[in-house]
């Protein structure tokens, strides 16, 4: 018999986390209230002052953004390019 493991939000990951993090009352009484075990809520903790908000937000978004920032950065190569082409062009006559 397999147990099938609970799937959280990253939002809700979030969630819980911050409230964890802000209040005062133990983790455990915090995992209680949101049907969360403790040790599963004090790594989320822990990752979270690691790793931040992008822990939870899914590395695939960061790596979307990545090769955003990446594809940008050839476009721009491109066109500094195209303009010191034009440039000793113009630049001849």
């Amino acid at each position: 018999m397999t147990k099938s493991r609970k799937q959280y939000s990253p939002e809700f990951k979030f969630q819980v986390t911050l409230e964890a993090l802000k209040s005062e009352e133990p983790l455990s009484e915090i995992a209680r209230a949101y049907e969360v075990h403790p040790v599963t809520l004090s790594n989320w903790k822990q990752q979270f002052l690691e790793g931040g908000a992008e822990v939870f937000g899914g590395k695939e978004e960061v790596k979307n953004y990545e090769k955003k920032v990446s594809d940008l950065e050839r476009i721009i190569g491109n066109k500094e390019v195209e303009i010191a082409l034009l440039k000793n062009i113009l630049g001849e006559r």
